[in-house]
């Protein structure tokens, strides 16, 4: 009588996890779907040219994708090579100031008492909620006197002083840096910056690539400070480029090589996301065999 009444009940326990697995699957992957679509007619709008893209939407690609390439590529009025190697060289940079000097104040903090610790931590949290808005007045006055306006290194050192990237390693440290290891190595005779650059940077890895990536997009696509800095014509970024090319009049606006300098702008992030992909599930694993 035991047996016979707890089989129904396990079966139906395994048919309630199966329903519920089904449902997950089902929500994930209308979820998927509704991410990738958009890039889908991103990429196939840039295979298309203009008139074809008025027409409305089309399910398969076309066969204009060179032209648009060429197009966008020969445009006199749009150095695209010039704004591609602005971003890339502005992105990249910011992105490992930003994760390497905040890592850096972040165990500053984490692993040395004094007086001003607790006022330190919560100065940056504070510039952490100021917009930039508030700040590009002065911004803006300050890189004029230096000399910087039309310069791409304003775009690049302030990224060293990052409250964002600061608070998430610091919260990562707190979870998954002990002090013995620190301790240790200052007891074999390494130095701080030794410590920090041999020991705790490689614990960091995965908090420092999803933070990479989110610096990269971010100064990738930052559109606000750049405008204020750069001159749109000589020295641009892409986001730049992509805003005045849609601010043409309708009788010069390509839609075709406007999709077609989206996707140019959208490549190198998928690339930087795939190349630390790996790194942010490395640190998902590692979290889940220590739970």
């Amino acid at each position: 009588m035991t047996t016979q009444s707890v089989k129904p009940q396990g079966r139906g326990v395994s048919a309630g996890l199966h329903a519920r697995r089904i449902l997950a699957y089902a929500v994930l992957g209308v979820l998927c779907f509704l991410c990738l679509f958009f890039f889908y007619v991103l990429a196939v709008n840039a295979t298309h040219n203009h008139y074809e893209i008025l027409k409305g939407f089309n399910l398969l690609p076309g066969a204009d994708f060179s032209k648009n390439l060429a197009a966008t590529l020969a445009d006199s009025s749009l150095p695209v090579l010039r704004g591609i190697v602005n971003s890339l060289l502005i992105a990249s940079l910011s992105a490992l100031l930003a994760i390497y000097f905040s890592a850096l104040t972040a165990y500053g903090i984490y692993a040395y008492d004094f007086k001003l610790k607790n006022l330190a931590f919560t100065f940056i949290i504070l510039i952490m909620s100021m917009p930039t808005q508030i700040s590009a007045l002065g911004f803006v006055r300050l890189i004029g006197r230096m000399g910087g306006t039309n310069r791409l290194w304003p775009l690049i050192l302030p990224s060293i002083a990052s409250p964002t990237v600061f608070y998430f390693m610091i919260q990562y440290m707190k979870s998954s840096l002990p002090m013995e290891i620190v301790e240790a190595a200052r007891i074999d005779g390494c130095s701080e910056f030794g410590t920090f650059n041999r020991v705790v940077l490689p614990l960091l890895k995965p908090a420092m690539a999803v933070q990479a990536i989110f610096s990269f997009v971010a100064s990738w696509n930052n559109y606000f400070t750049p405008a204020l800095i750069l001159d749109s014509k000589s020295n641009p970024t892409l986001p730049i480029l992509i805003a005045t090319l849609r601010s043409k009049d309708v009788a010069s606006l390509d839609m075709g090589s406007v999709y077609m300098l989206i996707a140019v702008a959208i490549l190198p992030v998928i690339v930087v996301y795939l190349l630390l992909s790996k790194f942010i599930v490395a640190g998902v694993t590692l979290g889940g065999v220590k739970g």
